[in-house]
């Protein structure tokens, strides 16, 4: 099994993934908090980073208990992704550093952007040598299969990217015009695997523990990767992690215990952001998707989408645990996956 270029405490690594206005640090504080081994932060422009722009520097900052954490960056320029993974080292001294060549959403793309790199692998190459020569940190990638069907070359892909200095590679494995539609070939992860040196993650349809479990048997990827399948539902990696190890598999959350952790997600975000009110309208979704799957749930994410502090949500959990619709609330844990929306990264 490759070593992974920085410390990680399992054999196989189950890594939050990171997400456009999703894998900010409250989440992935959570996550970590329920047996996420590592986590990313979510993608950052390398424009925004080098002209120290303080909407982005804020989303860069992260505490001691989200180690081992990774910051994502991306961009089309070379020297602008040096700067940037410059400045990002000095200041902030996360784990890792990774290059987006995965995003497929239309105005990253526009710019030459995340998976619009994959478009030309020599500039592929060298952003990754650009930035592996500005920091001293080890540098790791995220792509996609490739462009479009016609340009997929998961494998080819990858070697490049180990050539040019990735330590780590993690595939999502779509092209980037599937977005997120259809099924991620998993087959392309195993080959990946098979032709790379370096660590490699697999990451796409990762909807449960159980379908962590099955990407690692059918790949034999170095860590797996899960993006939407933790949205509303974060103990999915103490899930993963003791399906892989082969270990006890702890309880899913009771509805109680779903809404404490809701709620204490909440808290963190309170703590972090400076506007209450945007915050809380912010959170909406998340509340939405820690009650998917629960009885009168569509009543229930209408009360939570129409918040507008935080004071509001405990009163309307409470009232729901008070009311006739516990009769029949066992937690679904995993098997009940959140709804999914599309993430830019």
């Amino acid at each position: 099994m490759p070593r992974f270029p920085f410390q990680v405490s399992s054999d196989v690594p189950v890594f939050l993934a990171p997400m456009a206005g999703v894998s900010e640090s409250p989440f992935r504080r959570l996550c970590r908090r329920f047996g996420a081994d590592v986590v990313v932060t979510e993608f950052l422009s390398a424009e925004g980073i080098r002209r120290e722009n303080q909407a982005t520097l804020g989303k860069l900052a992260f505490g001691a208990d989200e180690r081992p954490i990774g910051v994502q960056i991306f961009g089309a320029e070379p020297e602008s992704m040096a700067d940037a993974s410059r400045l990002v080292t000095e200041l902030f001294q996360p784990d890792y550093i990774d290059i987006n060549f995965g995003c497929p959403v239309k105005k990253v793309v526009r710019r030459n952007g995340g998976s619009g790199c994959l478009r030309d692998l020599d500039l592929v190459q060298a952003i990754i040598r650009a930035v592996a020569g500005a920091t001293h940190l080890p540098v790791t990638v995220k792509i996609r299969s490739g462009w479009n069907e016609d340009m997929r070359d998961p494998v080819g892909i990858a070697l490049r990217c180990q050539d040019a200095g990735a330590r780590m590679l993690a595939l999502h494995a779509r092209s980037r015009t599937q977005m997120y539609s259809g099924a991620a070939n998993w087959d392309e992860i195993a080959r990946v695997v098979e032709a790379l040196e370096i660590p490699v993650l697999g990451n796409g349809d990762i909807k449960t523990s159980g379908d962590a479990l099955r990407m690692w048997q059918h790949t034999r990827c170095a860590g797996v990767m899960i993006g939407r399948g933790a949205f509303g539902q974060p103990w999915i990696f103490r899930e993963a992690r003791a399906l892989i190890d082969g270990t006890p598999v702890p309880a899913a959350p009771d509805v109680k215990g779903r809404f404490e952790a809701a709620l204490a997600h909440a808290r963190m975000v309170q703590e972090f952001e400076h506007d209450p009110v945007g915050a809380a309208l912010e959170f909406r979704k998340h509340l939405g998707w820690y009650v998917r799957g629960l009885p009168n749930s569509a009543s229930l994410r209408k009360q939570l989408h129409a918040v507008k502090s935080f004071d509001e949500v405990e009163g309307i959990f409470r009232d729901y645990l008070a009311s006739d619709w516990m009769h029949d609330t066992a937690g679904t844990g995993s098997e009940e996956p959140p709804e999914l929306v599309e993430p830019a990264a």
